[in-house]
């Protein structure tokens, strides 16, 4: 009972803390050994022709300030192309942007999904560079520079740009915990990156290059993940450019959150059923051990050895007088109590932060334990109702 409590516990640190000191570690290796990696350079003319591809579906009352974003982002005049998809759209979408000339729509009546629009909008794209960003997200204006300029690499297949979760002051839950999440995401995103490469791309803001682009089933939950980590299988680098940014309003509430966080759980397991070979060291070295460490574990045993090493502290501490097992166990109350505390000051409209990041951790495990289930249930559709955002 302690081999196994003691192998859970290391592997729940492992996922969560070992991961990224381990990482970090590497990279200051990396510099001594290699030096930083030099950001290419690149004049006017030698930027590659880019498509900005947007897939829109009900937002009518956000895409004229997305479209204004979009035109006043920085690239090389005659070099860029803007396309909105509006697929399903029942609302005014598709007639606000009907109003640009210098915007391409494309749409059609029947609802297939995210996936299915963005494979017939890249089938249209001829450019070199595709970049793909959320309807409801607002761009860097040099955004789309920042990020074409790693293809001057020739092994780098896709690259990633950074989310960001606009925040107020007095955050609720859902606000302060998916901010901290980010913030912290985006930290062990730019290790990744500059150990070899980022392990998939979030839908906000990321790149591919057009010939590497591979149609993912329509089912797909996580397009973007598995659009990206595709190109990674053909051993191709994802490199991760914070320079580049997409700023959103957070969830609306926890409600929102949660339902967003089962969804991409749910698509977690589809992901990792779909990535077998990449389980493989062997084959895949580096990226494998990143992929593990950074997804797999998070999305697969994580949240039970959760559960399970509260169980044997428990049995441990009602045998055992060893006091090393009641200080876990005193931790771990603490822990769940700041959690269960941050829930009743949610449900109360409390903004005290310093409970929210508990609270919010244990959301964000449960929603894996619910997308498993859900998953496995054949429950989570890919045509998703998206999650209510603040105002």
């Amino acid at each position: 009972m302690k081999i196994t409590f003691w192998i859970s516990l290391f592997i729940i640190i492992y996922t969560f803390i070992g991961y990224g000191l381990i990482l970090y570690v590497l990279v200051i290796i990396r510099r001594l050994l290699k030096g930083k990696r030099q950001i290419p350079v690149l004049s006017k003319e030698e930027f590659p022709g880019c498509t900005l591809v947007i897939a829109a579906y009900n937002e009518e009352s956000i895409i004229s300030e997305k479209i204004q974003n979009t035109l006043s982002l920085n690239y090389p005049e005659g070099k860029l192309e803007i396309l909105f998809i509006t697929d399903g759209s029942t609302d005014k979408t598709p007639e606000i942007v009907k109003q640009y000339p210098d915007i391409k729509l494309m749409h059609q009546p029947e609802r297939k999904g995210k996936v299915a629009a963005l494979h017939r909008a890249v089938e249209q794209v001829k450019s070199e560079i595709i970049i793909f960003t959320d309807a409801n997200t607002l761009l860097n204006k040099d955004a789309m520079m920042n990020i074409v300029i790693h293809y001057a690499d020739k092994q780098v297949g896709a690259v990633a740009g950074e989310k960001r979760v606009h925040s107020e002051e007095r955050a609720d839950a859902g606000t302060a915990g998916e901010g901290f999440y980010w913030k912290y995401e985006s930290k062990l995103k730019k290790w990744d990156s500059e150990l070899f490469s980022v392990v998939g791309a979030a839908g906000e803001l990321f790149s591919v290059r057009r010939d590497l682009y591979q149609a993912v089933p329509e089912d797909t939950i996580l397009d973007d993940f598995m659009i990206s980590m595709l190109i990674a299988l053909k051993s191709y680098r994802i490199i991760y450019e914070p320079r580049a940014y997409a700023v959103e309003n957070a969830s609306a509430n926890i409600t929102e959150e949660l339902k967003r966080k089962i969804r991409i759980a749910a698509g977690g397991i589809q992901s990792i059923l779909r990535l077998k070979p990449l389980l493989n060291v062997f084959n895949y070295g580096i990226l494998s051990f990143q992929y593990i460490s950074h997804r797999v574990l998070r999305w697969t045993i994580t949240p039970f050895l959760l559960i399970l090493v509260l169980i044997l502290n428990i049995l441990i501490s009602l045998k055992s007088d060893e006091i090393m097992y009641d200080l876990l166990l005193e931790a771990q109350s603490i822990f769940y109590l700041l959690a269960f505390i941050g829930m009743i000051f949610e449900k109360s409209e409390l903004r005290i932060k310093i409970f929210f990041i508990p609270y919010y951790f244990c959301v964000m495990n449960y929603a894996i334990l619910a997308g498993i289930k859900r998953y496995m249930g054949s429950q989570q559709s890919a045509v998703w109702e998206k999650a209510k955002r603040k105002d």
